[in-house]
C-alpha cells in the first residue's frame, strides 16, 4: 500500500465520477500503474461510518463484477457457502482478516463486527470481495479469488487504461 499522490486522487475522481472520500492508501494498482483498489478510513470526514475498507475503483473491474453479479454468481456462491463447510470456514477467516485490517485504521463502534460484501455468511457484493482479494493477495478471500478467476476467464486480463 502506498499513500495516494495528487495524480492518484485525480485518477480516482475520474474513475468514480466524484471526489474520492476517505482514501488512506492505494491498496492495489492495475498493471498500467493506476489505482484500482483504495484503502478507505472506517469513518469518513463527515463522521459517517464506512465499513468498506477496500474500495474497488478500476472501471474495467467494476464493470466485470457488475456483469458477474447480474449473471447470478453471488447467489451461486452464497448457496455453496451453505453446503461447503471448508469454504464457509475460509470465508469466515476472510471476514476476520477484513475486520483486523479495518481495526488497524481505527475503531468505529457502530460497525464493530460488520465487515462488507456479505461476509461472513453470504455474498452481497463482488466488488468488495474482489477489492479485498486484490489488496490482500491470493489466498485470503476465497470467493474474491474465485471472482477474479471468473473475470480473467470471461474478460481476459482487464486494464483500467482501456477505459481512459
Amino acid at each position: 500500500m502506498t499513500a495516494p499522490t495528487a495524480e492518484d486522487l485525480a485518477t480516482l475522481e475520474a474513475q468514480l465520477g466524484r471526489a474520492p472520500r476517505g482514501v488512506v492508501a492505494v491498496a492495489w494498482r492495475c498493471k498500467c500503474g493506476r489505482p484500482g483498489v483504495v484503502t478507505t478510513a472506517p469513518r469518513l470526514e463527515n463522521g459517517t461510518p464506512f465499513p468498506t475498507v477496500y474500495y474497488l475503483t478500476s472501471p474495467a473491474l467494476v464493470s466485470a463484477c457488475s456483469t458477474l453479479e447480474a449473471a447470478g454468481v453471488m447467489a451461486e456462491m452464497t448457496e455453496r457457502l451453505a453446503h461447503d463447510a471448508d469454504l464457509a470456514s475460509r470465508y469466515f477467516a476472510a471476514h476476520e482478516a477484513y475486520l483486523a485490517d479495518r481495526a488497524r485504521l481505527g475503531s468505529v463502534p457502530e460497525i464493530d463486527g460488520i465487515s462488507a460484501g456479505g461476509m461472513p455468511t453470504r455474498v452481497k457484493c463482488l466488488h468488495v470481495l474482489v477489492g479485498h482479494a486484490l489488496a490482500a493477495g491470493p489466498g485470503v478471500n476465497p470467493l474474491g479469488d474465485e471472482a477474479l478467476e471468473l473475470i480473467r476467464e470471461r474478460f481476459g486480463d482487464v486494464c483500467c487504461k482501456e477505459d481512459a
